[in-house]
């Protein structure tokens, strides 16, 4: 990708919106593929590539319109603890503009499926918003579409320090447990496997088509099929291959991602957790009452936790120490509140008493859920903080971590006599 000379001087450049904007209360972001740029009195005819735009909440901009903007050409900033410009770059985002003027010079120019996709994203999140009220709303925003904007500091920081913010967002680790457990929900339904098996693919595939299909949520809906494939057909070794050739893919097609992109990294070590530890975690928790899939919840959790615990430490440095306590009392309502979040957003946008009606269940749990992050946010031992951990210690965690897996891979490939 070709990387714009940053010189902070004042240029005119035009371009298509190619991602959906990202809106706030004061604040409009659009990401913009350049197609051409005037420097001084010539306009060349040149795709440079992608910039970031912070512009006024208004006019608003969309996906696919063609814009005009006149402002400083900038290198993405690097702040106190976060490399920004590290991770814009594993976009291919090297440029930013603060507040340019920016005007609209053409319309529809993105791809048809992409606009309407969006379009009905927001058709849903209107009906969302006007059959329910914040705090309830932000959180099921958050969860269903990955908008975080109207979710409050205060919230998000309950979430971080109650290991519990994955409920909050579109993440690789979201998508996953929400897989496994979407298919153990249906199961406890009384779905035969088969049923559950592709009702949970095409729930996986709806649910990214509805977002928008980001790249963060591509590959997690890759590792979620994946897992789901390998336990319908009950091939775990297969689908550890399987996992390791999409990574490949991935990174072959960006390397930037196993670098700077810790969504990438959760996703692929959440997918692993579930394959080599859930077995051994459902055996661990045998006498845990299955009532509404709580043994599964538990395996599933502490599966993903461990697998996960150390990057999460690096990047973040905080442990949850009550997180997979917390996430047991959540972790099996959100299968339900994410389909019925969907069916009562849907059904408001025909049928508003409808949805009203539907809506009502949904702002019961969704506030159940806050009040569980609430109380456990308020215990002082609820995290431990960590600070400038040495990837070392990384590394010496995952070889430990290899071996233990590889000696209940040895003990399960023996024979039992017994």
């Amino acid at each position: 990708m070709k990387k714009y000379n940053n010189s902070e001087k004042t240029v005119i450049l035009e371009g298509i919106v190619v991602e959906e904007p990202v809106v706030s209360t004061d604040r409009l972001k659009i990401v913009v593929t350049v197609t051409d740029f005037e420097t001084g009195t010539i306009m060349k005819q040149e795709k440079l590539g992608k910039i970031l735009i912070t512009t006024n909440r208004y006019p608003e901009f969309r996906y696919g319109d063609k814009v005009r903007v006149r402002g400083k050409l900038e290198t993405p900033p690097i702040f106190d603890g976060f490399n920004y410009q590290n991770y814009l770059a594993k976009e291919g985002i090297f440029s930013v503009v603060y507040w340019p003027e920016v005007k609209l010079i053409g319309e529809n120019k993105g791809n048809l499926v992409l606009r309407k996709l969006f379009s009905l994203k927001q058709r849903l999140e209107d009906s969302l918003n006007k059959l329910m009220t914040p705090p309830q709303s932000a959180i099921l925003e958050a969860l269903l579409f990955g908008d975080e904007e109207n979710l409050s500091q205060e919230w998000k920081d309950k979430f971080n320090l109650t290991g519990t913010r994955h409920i909050a967002a579109v993440s690789g680790m979201n998508i996953t447990i929400v897989s496994a457990l979407i298919l153990n929900f249906l199961l406890g339904l009384g779905f035969w496997r088969n049923q559950a098996f592709y009702f949970s693919l095409v729930l996986i595939i709806f649910y990214i088509l509805m977002i928008g299909a980001p790249a963060s949520a591509v590959r997690a809906g890759i590792m979620a099929g994946l897992f789901l494939i390998a336990q319908h057909f009950g091939r775990f070794a297969v689908a550890y291959r399987a996992v390791i050739i999409a990574a490949s893919l991935m990174l072959l097609k960006n390397p930037l991602l196993l670098i700077w992109d810790v969504g990438f990294q959760l996703s692929c070590l959440a997918i692993l957790g579930l394959i080599y530890l859930q077995p051994f975690f459902l055996n661990l928790f045998k006498k845990v009452p299955s009532v509404f899939q709580a043994r599964n919840t538990l395996a599933a959790t502490f599966s993903v936790q461990v697998f996960t615990l150390p990057v999460l430490i690096y990047n973040f440095g905080r442990i949850p120490i009550l997180g997979p306590l917390a996430n047991i009392l959540i972790v099996p309502f959100l299968p339900l509140i994410t389909i019925s979040g969907f069916a009562f957003s849907f059904l408001g946008i025909f049928w508003r008493t409808g949805g009203q009606i539907l809506s009502w269940p949904v702002w019961l749990l969704l506030s159940y859920l806050l009040a569980v992050v609430n109380e456990f946010s308020r215990i002082s031992i609820v995290s431990l903080i960590f600070k400038n951990i040495h990837w070392i210690w990384l590394g010496l965690y995952y070889l430990l971590l290899i071996y233990f897996v590889w000696q209940l891979e040895k003990k399960s490939r023996q024979p039992n006599f017994l």
